[in-house]
């Protein structure tokens, strides 16, 4: 199913939680909402599913008014951060609970009910927890149940809000795996939100960047990560450098000095240069961008990260380098970027 949102404000008080959003979601997609906290992520979330109104602007389900229609007769699967299962039932009667409370019209025979649960259990690769009760469970599998559940309606859509944030890190990665490649089989429009830059290019197809009730940038994980539209992005999404430059008459400067690189095109004035901390080099002095004093060694793995002080200290980064290179705290250093990006100071 399709999912336009057209021009949706909403307001709490004052304060413009969403600020005139349009978002474009194809049938079949899996998108993640990204931002920091009051970025709006989950009130556009809560808006599709119905939970919320907007003060302003439209949202179709394939052309069809969504705002007329309440949050049971949009037909919406919803993943919370914290399972919401019923304790008291079993693994099989969470996941049947949705088809159990249809109206008697429209209920699926028993044989039916219990033909798709077990078929949902075997999805999310839980048939052996079937009469098990969510005390029993792990939190992974507590939130594979709650999936499933959502999954028992046949939504046209799924909503999953933070489903793995109260999960450890190990868990997470194995959960963001497994969705990824469950999607793959479902093929339901999804809606994912999450503040975890990680997650967030690890299981979309494309990812929307929101701050401050807007939408930044959308993209692919990929264009998102390799192509930033601003500042924001660049420092939002993955880790960064970030060190305060100047242009003037398209030369980069960085403490009064010339550093050799393309403004790209950013006019003169206050500017951020942005870089990874894996796309930088240790050059020769002659060559190099910038210089400074190594503060200190460390790290695991084929990688290490150097500590740097820039220009007598005044500026702090960290850098990656392979291991078998010989640096030392307290030597001198000259580094210079390989890939960067210039953006006017905000």
């Amino acid at each position: 199913m399709r999912i336009d949102v057209r021009h949706v404000i909403k307001r709490f008080g004052a304060f413009a939680a969403l600020d005139n959003v349009d978002l474009q979601i194809k049938s079949g997609e899996l998108i993640t909402l990204l931002g920091p906290s009051g970025s709006g992520k989950t009130t556009l979330l809560r808006i599709i599913a119905g939970l919320e109104w907007p003060d302003e602007g439209q949202v179709l389900f394939d052309a069809d008014d969504a705002l007329k229609r309440s949050i049971g007769e949009r037909n919406v699967g919803f993943v919370f951060q914290h399972y919401a299962l019923f304790r008291h039932l079993t693994v099989f009667e969470n996941i049947a609970f949705g088809l159990r409370v249809r109206p008697r019209g429209a209920r699926l025979p028993e044989a039916k009910i219990r033909e798709r649960v077990h078929s949902l259990l075997d999805l999310v690769q839980l048939g052996w927890l079937a009469d098990r009760y969510p005390s029993q469970l792990s939190g992974g599998q507590k939130q594979r149940v709650a999936l499933a559940r959502a999954l028992a309606i046949e939504p046209r859509v799924l909503l999953l809000d933070e489903p793995f944030g109260a999960l450890d890190a190990k868990v997470r990665k194995e959960l963001r795996l497994w969705l990824r490649n469950l999607h793959k089989e479902i093929h339901v429009t999804s809606v994912f939100v999450t503040h975890d830059q990680e997650e967030a290019l690890d299981v979309a197809d494309r990812v929307v960047v929101m701050d401050k009730g807007h939408i930044v940038q959308v993209g692919t994980p990929q264009e998102i990560y390799e192509t930033p539209n601003s500042a924001f992005v660049h420092g939002f999404i993955g880790e960064s450098i970030r060190l305060p430059v100047s242009v003037q008459a398209g030369i980069v400067n960085f403490e009064g000095r010339a550093l050799g690189l393309d403004s790209n095109g950013v006019p003169d004035g206050s500017a951020a240069l942005f870089m990874r901390p894996y796309d930088v080099e240790i050059s020769g002095p002659d060559a190099a961008s910038l210089y400074g004093n190594v503060r200190a060694i460390r790290g695991l793995g084929p990688t290490r990260r150097a500590e740097i002080l820039l220009d007598e200290g005044k500026h702090t980064i960290e850098i990656e380098m392979p291991r078998h290179l010989a640096i030392e705290p307290g030597q001198p250093i000259a580094i210079k970027p390989r890939r960067f990006r210039i953006f006017p100071a905000t």
